[in-house]
C-alpha cells in the first residue's frame, strides 16, 4: 500500500531537475500513503515518484522497481500501490515455466514478470488490490492499469507537456502549471456529484483531470492522449441450483471465502480487522482469527444514544475470541476532523460514515498496519434491502404500459410523505428510469432550487445507461447489483475505505472483492439472494458454521452517523451556517437556498439532513481546493517502520 506518481513528457520538453523537483514535491503531498521510504526515478523521458508503506518483504522490494529478462535486466521500472495476494504462486509458475529469476520476495516483482510474459492477460491472473505505473525503456511506452473493482485509486491528467498519473489528485494538481492542465471546475460533475453523492468514475470536478476506471488499462506514449481498454466486465449469470446441491453451493461459498481471507492475510506486519457487528466484518473477522489467534478487531461510535454499534461489535468480538478496540467520537472532534478529511479525500464524497471510518483508521493504526474490512459483500451476494423493491413492485409488471405511466401523473400532485405515493411513482418506472444506485436524496425540483447552473440534460441516465445497456436479459436483482458495481462501490465505498484508511497510513483489505469469490457469487439465482424477509440468503446460510447466532440474521448495520440531530444543534450546525458564509461557492450553489433549507432542519420543518450534507461538503471542498479560504491542519502521526 503506497501512493505513485508517475510523468511521461512530452517529446518536446526535457527532463529538467527543475520538473524533477516538482514531481518529488508533489509527491510529498500523498506522503501520508507511504511514509516509511520515499523513492524517485528518471530518465530523459519519465518521472517516477513513490512513498512506500511496508508490508511484504520489508528489507527489500524498494520503489521504484527495476526488473528484467536475463537479456535485458534493467528493461522495466515499476510504481506500484496495493498487494497481489496470489504473489507466491505467481512467482512459482513464472519461475517453473519462463525461467524468470526474482531478486526479491516481494510482490511487486511479480507484477513485472507477468506483465512481460503474458502480456495484458497477466491481469485477469492477479488476485489482488493494485493500481500502478509500468515504464517500458524499450518500448518506450507507460502501461498504467487498476485492479477489476476499483479499489486502488489512479488519476490521470494530460497537458501540453505530457500526460501523468497518480495515487491522489492533490498530486496532480500540484504539477498542473508545469504540464498546463486544465483545472477549471467541470460543472456537469458538480450536477452527478449533488445527484449521486459521490463524482462518478471517470470524472473528476476538474476538468483536465480523470480517473482510470476500474477494471481498465492504459498505454501511455509521450506527445500522444492515453489509450484506454477496460479489461475486465464483470457478469451476473445466474446458475440455478440443482435438487439437492443446496449445501454444496453454500460449502462452496464458505471455502471461496476462506481462502480469500487466508491470501489476505498474508503480510510481514501485524493484521487487524474492523467488526460493525454485522454479518460481513464479523465473518471476515471469525475466518481471519483461524490465521490469527490473537487478531485485534476495532469499532467506533458516538457520544449520543442510539447511534453506537458498540456493544453489539464488542459482543460479536468477545463471541470470536477476538481482543477489541474502540473509539467513540464526540461532536467537536467530528467537526474538527472534517476540513483535515476532506482534503484526504480528494474529491468530495457525501457519505457520513467516512468521519467515523477515519477515526477508527486512527485508532487501528496505533496497534497495527493492516486491517481487513467486509466491504463488497452487499454488491456480490445481495445484501442491500433496495434489492427487494423488484419483488414488492413485481405487479406492476403485468400492468399495460400506458397505465403504469399514467400513474405517475396520478402521484404527481400527492402529498410529499403520503401513504402510497412513493409506491405510485416507482411503479410507474421501469427499473432503468428508477434505480441509479444507493444515493436518491435530491429531486429535481431540489437541484433546480440549489445549482444555478442545473440542466435538465445532465442526469443520471449519463452515468448509468452504458452499464445497463450491459445487463440485458438479466434478472432485476442482478441488474442492480451491476449498476452498484460501476457506480455506488467504487465511487463511494471503496473512496472511503482507501482514503481514509491511506490518510491514517493504515492499509485496508477486502477479501470478499476477490476475483474467486465473484465467480462464485456472480452464479448465485435471484432466489438465493433476495427474499421478501432477507437479503444476502445464501451467503447467511454458508456462514452458519462460521460466525456467532447472534449476528447471523442481524441488519445491515454500518457505522451510523447522527448528521440529522447533530444539524439541528451543537458545533456541526454552527459549522454548517459558517460554512455557508465562507465556502465562496456562491457561483455553483445558491448559497441563499442552503441556508433556507438549514433553517427548515433546524426548527425541525423538514429533514434536509442528507441534502444539506452533500451540499457542505461539496462547499468545504470548494473553500479548500479552489478558494483556499480553509487550510486543513493535517496532523502526521509518527509510527514505527513495522508494526
Amino acid at each position: 500500500m503506497c501512493g505513485l506518481l508517475a510523468l511521461l513528457t512530452d517529446p518536446s520538453a526535457d527532463v529538467s531537475e527543475d520538473l524533477v523537483e516538482a514531481v518529488s514535491d508533489a509527491s510529498h503531498l500523498m506522503r501520508h500513503r507511504g511514509p516509511d521510504e520515499p523513492g524517485t526515478w528518471h530518465d530523459e523521458a519519465v518521472v517516477l515518484g513513490f512513498n512506500r508503506l511496508s508490508i511484504i518483504d520489508i528489507a527489500h522490494s524498494h520503489q521504484p522497481l527495476r526488473w528484467g529478462p536475463a537479456e535485458s535486466p534493467d528493461r522495466y521500472v515499476l510504481v506500484f500501490n496495493g498487494e497481489i495476494y496470489n504473489y507466491l504462486e505467481l512467482r512459482e509458475e513464472l519461475a517453473t515455466h519462463h525461467g524468470a529469476v526474482f531478486h526479491t520476495d516481494g510482490d511487486g516483482e511479480a507484477i513485472i514478470a507477468a506483465y512481460h510474459y503474458w502480456g495484458t492477460d497477466a491481469l485477469t491472473r492477479l488476485r489482488g488490490m493494485f493500481a500502478f505505473a509500468l515504464w517500458d525503456t524499450v518500448e518506450r511506452e507507460m502501461f498504467c492499469a487498476r485492479d477489476p473493482f476499483g479499489i486502488k485509486p489512479l488519476y490521470m491528467a494530460t497537458g501540453r507537456s505530457g500526460t501523468a498519473v497518480g495515487s491522489e489528485k492533490k498530486c496532480l494538481l500540484g504539477i498542473a502549471d508545469e504540464l498546463g492542465i486544465d483545472t477549471g471546475i467541470d460543472e456537469r460533475a458538480v450536477q452527478h456529484y449533488t445527484v449521486l453523492q459521490y463524482v462518478p468514475e471517470p470524472e473528476t470536478l476538474h476538468r483536465g483531470i480523470r480517473r482510470l476506471e476500474s477494471g481498465s488499462y492504459a498505454r501511455v506514449r509521450a506527445g500522444e492522449m492515453p489509450e484506454v481498454t477496460r479489461y475486465f466486465k464483470p457478469r451476473f449469470a445466474a446458475k440455478p441450483f440443482e435438487p439437492g446441491t443446496e449445501q454444496s453451493r453454500y460449502d462452496e461459498i464458505t471455502a471461496v471465502l476462506e481462502d480469500s481471507v487466508a491470501k489476505h492475510m498474508r503480510a510481514d506486519v501485524t493484521v487487524g480487522a474492523f467488526l460493525s457487528g454485522g454479518i460481513d466484518s464479523t465473518a471476515i473477522a471469525a475466518l481471519a482469527m483461524r490465521h490469527n489467534p490473537r487478531l485485534i478487531t476495532f469499532t467506533t461510535g458516538f457520544e449520543r444514544e442510539g447511534f453506537s454499534e458498540v456493544d453489539v461489535a464488542v459482543a460479536s468480538a468477545e463471541a470470536i475470541g477476538a481482543r477489541h478496540v474502540t473509539k467513540v467520537v464526540s461532536q467537536a472532534e467530528f467537526v474538527e476532523a472534517l476540513p483535515e478529511i476532506v482534503w484526504y479525500l480528494d474529491e468530495p464524497v457525501a457519505d457520513p460514515a467516512l468521519v467515523p471510518l477515519f477515526f477508527i483508521a486512527r485508532e487501528a493504526r496505533k496497534h497495527v498496519k493492516v486491517v481487513l474490512s467486509g466491504e463488497g459483500a452487499d454488491e456480490l451476494f445481495g445484501g442491500y434491502t433496495i434489492y427487494r423493491e423488484p419483488l414488492s413492485l413485481k405487479p406492476f409488471n403485468y400492468l399495460p404500459r400506458p397505465l403504469r405511466r399514467s400513474m405517475a401523473k396520478v402521484s404527481a400532485p400527492l402529498p410529499e410523505g403520503m401513504r402510497g405515493k412513493s409506491l405510485l411513482h416507482r411503479g410507474s418506472q421501469t427499473l432503468e428510469e428508477r434505480y441509479y444506485g444507493n444515493a436518491r436524496s435530491f429531486s429535481d425540483a431540489h437541484l433546480k432550487a440549489v445549482l444555478p447552473g442545473f440542466r435538465s440534460d445532465w442526469t443520471h441516465t449519463d452515468v448509468t445507461a452504458p452499464v445497463y445497456a450491459e445487463s440485458k436479459g438479466w434478472d432485476p436483482v442482478a441488474r442492480m447489483q451491476h449498476i452498484d458495481l460501476f457506480t455506488w462501490l467504487r465511487g463511494d465505498i471503496l473512496v472511503k475505505a482507501d482514503k481514509m484508511t491511506m490518510a491514517n497510513s493504515l492499509e485496508l483489505r477486502v477479501p470478499f472483492l476477490d476475483p474467486e469469490v465473484f465467480a462464485v457469487a456472480s452464479r448465485l439465482p435471484l432466489e438465493q439472494k433476495i427474499t421478501r424477509s432477507t437479503t444476502k440468503y445464501a451467503l447467511r446460510r454458508a456462514l452458519e458454521p462460521v460466525i456467532p447466532p447472534h449476528v447471523l440474521n442481524r441488519p445491515k448495520l454500518g457505522f451510523p452517523v447522527p448528521i440529522r440531530h447533530w444539524l439541528r444543534s451543537g458545533e456541526l450546525l454552527d459549522w454548517a451556517y459558517g460554512m455557508v458564509d465562507s465556502s465562496g461557492a456562491g457561483e455553483l450553489v445558491n448559497l441563499a437556498a442552503v441556508r433556507t433549507m438549514l433553517d427548515e432542519h433546524r426548527n425541525g420543518a423538514s429533514d434536509h439532513s442528507r441534502r444539506l450534507w452533500t451540499v457542505l461538503i461539496f462547499m468545504l471542498w470548494h473553500a479548500i481546493f479552489v478558494e483556499g479560504s480553509v487550510t486543513p491542519q493535517i496532523k502526521e502521526p509518527t509510527y514505527p517502520v513495522q508494526l
